[in-house]
């Protein structure tokens, strides 16, 4: 008999129990369900547990103090990632209270930096398999896999082809964990229900020759398929998708640059979608330089911009500022004109062979390169700092140590507090330490980073870094649109979202503080973020659920609390 479980709620959405027909040994190895030791002595005789439990029955808190101490004999960050995943394998309740009370902490173990590793080592740890696996020898089987999922109740799905992984490149399935690790960030920053999540591979292949050699990798062994058999199969996922979970909110994440923006705006009118690399990563950082903005007393318009790495993040942020500044105003000739994005082969000019449709809008004219005096066939990031003088330097190319003291200092020198952002990802591939880019502004630079890093010692004083994580974003996001159920997702929710973290910035009470507050308030940024999404949605005529409600209302029927609920039996 297939595992069955509703959550029963009152008026208000508040959830009372949750039935199941699940019992014995079938319920103690789902962890979506599991209690472990918390399991009540009543619920024990009516679940058939009698005797598969030690006596005495524990609460949630004195089994998360438990775990805790194991947590603590674990040395090595990859080490305590596959013990956090073992027990969120185990049990799904416990997991999110244990993680939850220590997030700051165990954020940066179960998503980046960490989880680079565990993708680089994903074939070599797989434990317990989770979510789906769709592979491309097997989409003649495309109905059968989806409806084949674990929990058959939807609201979200995260779906890669793990082409580009963070900073490190083609993964292969490897990529599932970037999935996973997505949807933990989900539950814990926004309280998404876990039972109503998906993880999503879509196997297409892979261009790692490591991977490809190697005995152990679990994936399709084949080279990536590219043009229209790739365009063919994401087709036919989404139209199986859009056919049996038309209510799920589709999150793409970590495909390769073309892939990413092609996906997206092809599905992004007809189904309720969103990528993170591009609209995640462009909304938290639009809201970090908002922030930024207003401690150095500037206008987002008279901004001069360089984006150092213009692929699927760089161009995706590049995209959210030109539409902040055409929102507040500027003519779109005059705000292209802010922008300098930097590429492998140099800063980016409208006769340079290669450009993509998404990096042409930025591309300078040639013209005006030709005036400046400099030693390569194409103007580097040293060359267009001199010539630009830009306020606001980004960091999107994983290039370790990019961002030197010459490139620091002369950002200084034209700027008196410039923002600077090396926001690659993991933290081994930012392009710089933020210790040395306060020392080289001479504490000057308005800074935060991609990936977490430790505080920093300047002049005596003690500073947080900012992470532009897009933990602050994203969870908000997802919670208003399961919340409302919009049509589609547009530019003016992902600005108003944008918008509600900004006000959320230290710097709006001190204007040397950290750009972005600390992780502690995420489930209240969240929530904040959720509330003008729907209000957007509601204003654009596109939510279709729960319109009856309040906003509050409408996020209460669907938030969910790692706590335990009393079970009862599925008649």
């Amino acid at each position: 008999m297939s595992c069955q479980f509703e959550l029963i709620r009152d008026a208000e959405g508040n959830i009372l129990k949750l039935n199941t027909n699940q019992t014995g040994y079938d319920l103690l190895v789902n962890p979506r369900l599991n209690k472990g030791s918390a399991f009540t002595q009543e619920e024990r005789q009516v679940f058939q547990l009698q005797g598969k439990l030690p006596h005495h029955v524990e609460t949630i808190e004195e089994q998360s103090f438990r775990i805790y101490q194991q947590y603590q004999s674990y040395d090595s960050d990859l080490g305590k990632n596959i013990f956090l995943n073992a027990l969120h394998d185990t049990n799904e309740t416990l997991f999110y209270r244990f993680v939850g009370e220590h997030l700051e902490e165990m954020l940066p173990i179960i998503y980046t930096p960490t989880i680079s590793n565990a993708v680089e080592q994903f074939s070599l740890q797989l434990r317990r398999p989770r979510g789906l696996y769709l592979a491309y020898p097997d989409r003649d089987q495309m109905e059968t896999m989806i409806a084949n999922r674990s929990n058959q109740e939807i609201d979200l799905m995260v779906v890669t082809d793990g082409e580009r992984v963070l900073g490190i490149g083609d993964q292969g399935i490897g990529g599932m964990n970037i999935s996973i690790g997505k949807l933990m960030v989900y539950v814990l920053c926004a309280g998404i229900n876990p039972l109503c999540k998906l993880a999503i591979t879509l196997d297409v292949g892979t261009n790692n020759e490591e991977l490809l050699n190697d005995p152990m990798y679990l994936g399709w062994r084949h080279k990536r398929i590219t043009g229209k058999e790739y365009d063919d199969f994401i087709d036919l996922f989404v139209r199986t998708v859009r056919k049996y979970l038309p209510n799920a909110f589709l999150h793409w994440e970590d495909f390769g640059r073309d892939n990413a923006r092609r996906n997206l705006e092809r599905y992004r009118e007809e189904f309720c979608s969103f990528n993170d690399d591009m609209q995640g990563t462009g909304a938290v950082t639009l809201a970090v330089i908002l922030a930024g903005l207003y401690a150095s007393g500037r206008e987002l318009s008279q901004e001069r911009i360089v984006f150092f790495g213009a692929g699927t993040a760089g161009t995706g942020v590049a995209d959210q500022l030109f539409a902040a500044m055409v929102r507040q105003g500027s003519l779109p000739e005059a705000a292209a004109k802010c922008f300098y994005l930097i590429d492998q082969p140099g800063l980016l000019v409208d006769d340079m062979d290669g450009l993509t449709d998404f990096q042409q809008p930025y591309a300078r004219a040639a013209s005006e390169v030709r005036a400046w005096k400099i030693s390569g066939k194409n103007p580097n990031l040293l060359d267009v700092i001199h010539y630009a003088k830009p306020t606001i330097l980004v960091g999107c190319s994983a290039v370790t140590g990019a961002f030197s003291e010459e490139v620091v200092r002369a950002m200084s020198e034209y700027t008196d507090r410039p923002i600077i952002l090396p926001l690659s990802n993991p933290t081994s591939r930012a392009e710089a330490h933020p210790a040395d880019i306060y020392e080289w502004s001479r504490g000057k630079a308005l800074v935060a980073t991609g990936s977490p890093f430790a505080d920093i010692t300047y002049q005596e004083k003690e500073i947080r870094i900012s992470q532009s994580n897009n933990a602050f974003i994203f969870p908000g996001i997802g919670l208003g649109v399961i919340a409302c159920r919009p049509k589609k997702l547009t530019d003016e929710m992902i600005w108003a979202a944008a918008e509600a973290l900004s006000q959320f910035s230290p710097v709006f009470k001190d204007k040397d503080a950290p750009l972005l507050p600390d992780l502690s308030k995420v489930r209240e940024i969240s929530l904040a973020i959720a509330k003008r999404v729907i209000e957007e949605a509601r204003n654009q005529g596109l939510a279709t659920y729960q319109n009856e409600h309040s906003v509050d209302e409408a996020i209460q029927q669907v938030i969910w609390q790692a706590k335990y609920y009393p079970y009862e039996k599925m008649s």
